[in-house]
C-alpha cells in the first residue's frame, strides 16, 4: 500500500521531488553563518575556562632558538673544516625566534644567566599571528 504522504526521495503532489534530493543535503543538518560560527567559538573559549588544564602542564616541550639560516652548495658542505666560519642571514642585533616544538612563539636575545645561555623575550607572538604562519 503506497503512502500519500512524500518522503524524502519520492515526489510531491505536484510532481517536484523533494528539497532534499534536489540540493542534496539534509534539511536536518544544522546551517551557519560565518559570523555565527565566529560567534559560537567565542562562546565555548569561554566555556573551556572551566577546563583543568593541570592534565598538560607537565607535558615537556622543545624550546630552542633559531640564530639564522643560510643556503650553501653541497661542494661548499663537504669542504668545511675545524674552524670554517658560514655566515647567516640574520644581522647581529637582531632579535632570535624561539621555537616551541618548531613553532615560532616569540623573539628574544641571549642572555647568560648564571654561567650558562638564557634568552629574554623581547616580543611574544599572537595566537592569531600563529595560525597565520600555517598558511
Amino acid at each position: 500500500m503506497e503512502s500519500d504522504t512524500p518522503t524524502p526521495g519520492n515526489e510531491t503532489d505536484d510532481g517536484n521531488e523533494t528539497n532534499e534530493q534536489t540540493t542534496g543535503e539534509s534539511s536536518d543538518a544544522p546551517q551557519y553563518a560565518p559570523n555565527e560560527l565566529s560567534e559560537d567559538a567565542k562562546a565555548k573559549s569561554g566555556a573551556r575556562a572551566d577546563v583543568n588544564l593541570d592534565l598538560v602542564l607537565d607535558i615537556p616541550v622543545d624550546v630552542s632558538l633559531r640564530v639564522g639560516s643560510t643556503d650553501i652548495s653541497i661542494r661548499d658542505l663537504v669542504s668545511l673544516v675545524e674552524g670554517s666560519v658560514i655566515a647567516l642571514d640574520q644581522d647581529a642585533g637582531e632579535p632570535m625566534d624561539v621555537l616551541v616544538n618548531g613553532t615560532l612563539i616569540a623573539h628574544g636575545e641571549i642572555v647568560v644567566v648564571d654561567e650558562q645561555y638564557g634568552v629574554r623575550l623581547t616580543d611574544v607572538v599572537t595566537p592569531v599571528e600563529r595560525i597565520e604562519q600555517l598558511h
